[in-house]
């Protein structure tokens, strides 16, 4: 007969012995022994390298109180024991004044113990994320991606990011650990060679600068689905093969910039095969006697890099068209209702009325499909249109314009056609000026730009003040401009901006504000400010959106602003001073004709 004490006994017993199963077979029993700190070692090649000292502390504390609850698991090492796992409790143990700590005793073969702690460590929340990365990719020199992923129950693409990771240099290393660096701009930087990463280093200089580091990402990637050339093409380039398969192609290791998107990440490869590509399409149009035209205006033909396109076409024995030149008819796209609704998304259309859009777009369609269908009968050709940067290149049908008899005037083409030295003095002030202001127009954008760029890698977002008035104004503006139709402006808003016909747009932002209710926003508000904003020409100048964006965040980063502002200001006080010598050249050459 059992007792209800000897049960009990047995019970306890069981609670205090652990079984360890070794290739199927059971092993014996192994006691929890209390085993005195001093004989027992970190682990020199134990993978976890940092640990919290807070959190030491708490756990110490704990420790103190109620004793180590969770045996920690070692190995016996000559007259020593080191820990395979369980450092933690040993270090918060030490700092509780311990002198004993409960322990289990096993035995390990060859790697068996790295590859323990690895596991062990990596299946923890907190693990150091570079460490992590480094654990990862010792395992992945006996597992495929795949199984570590099974093994730690992770996804593949977090395994993939995290080897990805691993390959970022220690300079780098570093700003992850101390939490200046996220781990999704370590993986874009890892991405890259060592030696560029060294580069991308030394250009940053000693303060972490994550706009800097993502405008070198970006400048030296390529997004492989806008490529000029057959990605799959295993001929092109014989030793790069194809892209699709390539392991510079971001897409291969990860999903780093999105779901299966390919990028590019060798810059010298992929310009290689773009150029290749362009030499091809050159033989293509003199075999075929198809008529290449740049997508170049004469207004920009002086541009340095169009220059090259140019000059590149002529070398070849090809006469040059620009765009100015001739008459083109592309192959049309058929609209779809889909389309439509997209387009007109942030309108305030009935069904009916969007029915009759796409209807109207259907005919638009027709009727272009048919003059696309009679070119060759209209005196069109076969030609190809292309982008000088890009060399991204479709098939479409060219007539080139012929000048008119009757032109016999030596400056009839209108003066933005015409180079600067076919033009009077008076002409080429006039051309000088024209330019400035366009120059100044793209300058505002992509000052803009930047700084918008800028300001959505801040903590801007997160920020926990309540919403200033400029923001808060900058937001109702932003849903105004770009989601209320003209009617409803009319119906719903004009007492609120008066008579804005005779209102500059940054009078109108002015006027918007005196009349606004002050209201609290959420942090989707702010995080929406930095999405609605549009690149376009003068935008921070002439763009209700970006205006009043632009004011809102002077509070939070003026000093930054500023400094890019600066940059763009020195920039074109140099242009300006130049051309105003310029100027006064041909003002004197003004004055002689005219004495």
């Amino acid at each position: 007969m059992t007792t209800k004490a000897s049960t009990t006994k047995k019970r306890s017993r069981a609670k205090s012995t652990a079984k360890k199963e070794v290739n199927g077979k059971k092993s014996k029993a192994l006691q929890i022994q209390n085993l005195p700190l001093g004989k027992i070692k970190p682990d020199p090649e134990q993978p976890r390298k940092t640990f919290n000292e807070d959190a030491l502390k708490q756990l110490s504390e704990s420790i103190e109180k109620h004793g180590v609850l969770q045996p920690i698991t070692v190995r016996q090492l000559n007259d020593h024991y080191v820990i395979v796992m369980g450092e933690r409790r040993y270090r918060a143990s030490n700092l509780a004044g311990k002198k004993t700590i409960p322990c289990i005793v096993r035995t390990y073969k060859n790697n068996d113990v790295l590859e323990v702690q690895i596991i062990e460590n990596l299946q923890r929340q907190d693990v150091e994320p570079t460490e992590e990365a480094e654990a990862i990719a010792y395992l992945s020199e006996k597992y495929a991606p795949t199984e570590i992923a099974k093994r730690l129950g992770r996804t593949d693409n977090f395994i993939r990011q995290r080897l990805k990771l691993a390959g970022l240099i220690d300079g780098f290393k570093h700003f992850v650990r101390n939490g200046e660096m996220t781990i999704s701009l370590g993986v874009g930087v890892a991405l890259f060679e060592p030696e560029e990463q060294l580069m991308m280093l030394e250009t940053m200089g000693e303060d972490f600068n994550a706009h800097q580091i993502n405008r070198m990402i970006k400048d030296q990637t390529y997004d492989l689905e806008k490529a000029s050339f057959d990605v799959a093409d295993k001929k092109l380039v014989p030793k790069a093969g194809s892209c699709v398969e390539c392991p510079f192609n971001a897409a291969n290791q990860g999903n780093l910039f999105g779901e299966g998107q390919m990028v590019c990440t060798k810059a010298a490869c992929y310009e290689t095969k773009k150029n290749k590509s362009f030499l091809n399409l050159i033989e293509k149009s003199k075999k075929e006697n198809i008529l290449m035209i740049p997508e170049i205006r004469k207004y920009w033909a002086d541009d340095k890099n169009n220059q090259l396109i140019i000059s590149q076409l002529e070398k070849n024995g090809l006469k040059v068209y620009l765009l100015d030149d001739a008459e083109i008819i592309e192959n049309p796209i058929e609209p779809t209702i889909e389309a439509i609704k997209k387009e007109y998304q942030h309108y305030d259309y009935s069904e009916d009325e969007l029915k009759a859009e796409f209807e109207k777009a259907l005919q638009n369609y027709k009727e272009a499909l048919e003059e696309y269908n009679s070119a060759n009968e209209n005196g069109f050709t076969n030609g190809i249109l292309f982008h000088p940067k890009t060399y991204r290149n479709k098939e479409v049908f060219v007539k080139i314009v012929e000048k008119s008899k009757n032109d016999s005037t030596e400056y009839s083409a209108p003066l933005a056609n015409r180079k600067m030295a076919d033009c009077t003095p008076e002409e080429q002030i006039v051309k000088i000026n024209e330019r400035e202001i366009r120059k100044k127009q793209i300058e505002n954008n992509k000052q803009f730009e930047e700084v918008v760029q800028m300001i959505r890698e801040t903590k801007y977002i997160d920020t926990k003040k309540t919403l200033s008035t400029d923001e808060m104004v900058a937001f109702s503006i932003s849903l105004f401009e770009n989601n209320v139709d003209y009617m409803s402006q009319q119906k719903y808003f004009s007492k609120f901006l008066s008579d804005t016909s005779k209102m500059t747009r940054v009078e109108m932002v002015e006027n918007f504000k005196k009349k606004f209710k002050k209201e609290i926003f959420h942090k989707l508000i702010r995080y929406m400010l930095t999405r609605q904003v549009h690149f376009g020409e003068s935008n921070h100048v002439n763009n209700l959106t970006n205006i009043s964006f632009y004011n809102a965040i002077q509070g939070y980063y003026k000093s930054k602003i500023a400094g890019i502002e600066k940059e763009y200001a020195e920039k074109r006080d140099k242009r300006e001073a130049r051309l105003k010598e310029r100027i006064t050249v041909l003002e004197k050459q003004i004055q002689e004709l005219n004495d």
